[in-house]
């Protein structure tokens, strides 16, 4: 008997699930609140592709190494289309500084740390595109959720459907299962709450607004060299960050405390966004005029938080044969670039949980568990890092404020002991990176004694030798970078 499966949401989330349930044993229907795909080029689906429903479409994205290993190893054919397409493969020796380049010798497993580098646009262009074409997949545009049809079987919720209107007429679709995609602004907890089932969540702030802006190189042009100038920094005060892209592409990210009110209002305004840029040098080459040529207007986008929804609350499953992926599940300060490989994974286990086991309540348990050991540990190191960041741009507006022995120690090693040794020694930066692509537990370095006392040595080196393994300088300080911008700094 085929199994129906209704996925609500077409977005990265969405289309993972797709092209990971995909089956001649089933039949996934795809339901996105937005008008079909143009049938056109990434260029010109970057201009025109219209998507309400998703809020980051035209933000930067970063794509990393767990995303395309799971691509690659199970949708070779998309990777393929998507080199096609103009995306770009950016592998762990390709980011290496002109001083690393000549230590690094592969090691099985360096090519899982690669990047795609490829607008949001172009990714789901494509990815749509091979999810049409899979087994027993359709989508259905145009498509608005109105419910949730529901029964009760034994004293617990069971989810049977969906209430949807195509073209001005409601009607009920049955399922086997139902897949909430639908983002950050899901309205399925609401429903569900309605029926007297709440899915406990304890949201906390990212503590930032966030901005973008994309780019095209002029005829002739091409990126920076990869020297070792930071593509991404933090002076606490703003943040930025630079995101390759497809077809001669890219976009740069700022990011301000929530609590700067005069920048964050001001820096998205073109001309307070570029001056940001042109004060910071590892942006500033980028976005040189020379270089470059802005192709969008500065997006905005705030309500970031970090939320995780218990789908199985005092251990009992919320409602059975619900499955929330992606934000709809588990929201993440974007700044950190886990979003789209978060929802990735989550839709890969629904896909393994729905094949192995047959009990709706065990599936349910089940895929919660995997999602928790999967998920869980970068989930709450970024939550407790935004918690961290947030002290910072408060500390930065007391006068007089200086850090407490702890903070500086932490600091200190941060800055005298993991930058130098990942700026001069392979083996660090790699064991580092791993984590940063999802490969690895958080703080798995950490507990590798080799690793530790390698930075351990960097540390302990008087700062005169390991002068040249310095961080170069971000940026301007708050007071100095405020009137550069013409703000206050008060």
């Amino acid at each position: 008997m085929t199994q129906q499966i209704l996925v609500a949401g077409a977005g990265i989330a969405g289309l993972n699930a797709a092209m990971a349930l995909a089956s001649p044993e089933r039949h996934v229907v795809v339901l996105d609140r937005d008008p079909p795909p143009p049938d056109t080029s990434p260029e010109e689906a970057f201009y025109d592709w219209e998507r309400k429903g998703a809020t980051q479409l035209r933000h930067s994205h970063v794509f990393l190494g767990r995303l395309v290993k799971l691509i690659r190893a199970k949708h070779p054919r998309l990777w393929t289309e998507l080199l096609a397409a103009g995306a770009r493969e950016f592998t762990f020796a390709d980011g290496l500084s002109p001083h690393l380049k000549p230590k690094y010798k592969y090691q099985p497993g360096d090519e899982d740390m690669s990047m795609l580098f490829s607008r949001r646009t172009t990714l789901e262009l494509i990815m749509r595109r091979y999810a049409q074409s899979l087994p027993g997949v359709t989508f259905v545009p145009n498509a608005g959720i109105r419910g949730l049809t529901l029964e009760r079987r034994d004293n617990q919720l069971v989810v049977t459907g969906l209430r949807v209107e195509v073209e001005g007429r409601e009607q009920v679709m049955s399922a086997d299962i139902v897949v909430d995609a639908t983002g950050r602004t899901t309205q399925f907890p609401d429903w569900l709450a309605a029926e007297g089932v709440t899915m406990p969540e304890a949201p906390s702030s990212a503590g930032i607004l966030y901005f973008s802006r994309h780019y095209r190189l002029r005829d002739g042009m091409d990126e920076p060299p990869r020297d070792g100038t930071p593509a991404g920094g933090d002076l606490d005060y703003i943040k930025y960050g630079l995101f390759p892209a497809d077809n001669r592409h890219f976009s740069v990210t700022l990011a301000c405390p929530e609590l700067e009110n005069e920048l964050r209002t001001a820096i998205v305004r073109p001309e307070v966004f570029e001056a940001a840029c042109a004060m910071m040098p590892g942006a500033a080459r980028w976005t040189d005029p020379a270089r470059c040529e802005p192709v969008s207007k500065v997006f905005a986008m705030g309500n970031l938080k970090n939320s995780w929804r218990d789908l199985m609350p005092g251990g009992k499953p919320a409602a059975l044969n619900f499955f929330p992926i992606g934000d709809a599940a588990i929201r993440t300060n974007p700044l950190y670039g886990r979003g789209c490989s978060s929802g990735a994974i989550q839709a890969h286990i629904l896909a393994d949980v729905l094949s192995e086991v047959s009990d709706p309540a065990e599936r349910m348990r089940e895929h919660a568990k995997r999602v928790e050991t999967e998920i869980r540990p970068f989930f709450d190191m970024m939550a407790k890092q935004d918690a961290q960041a947030i002290k910072r741009a408060e500390n930065q507006l007391k006068p007089g404020y200086k850090p407490r022995l702890k903070a500086r120690l932490a600091k200190s090693f941060l800055e005298d002991a993991i930058g130098p040794a990942t700026r001069d020694d392979v083996r660090v930066l790699r064991a580092v990176m791993r984590p940063f692509h999802m490969l690895e537990h958080p703080t798995a370095w950490t507990k590798r004694a080799s690793i530790m006392g390698r930075i351990l040595r960097y540390w302990a080196m008087p700062k005169i030798f390991k002068k040249a393994l310095y961080m170069p300088a971000l940026g301007p300080k708050r007071p100095e970078g405020m009137k550069r911008l013409g703000l206050n700094a008060a």
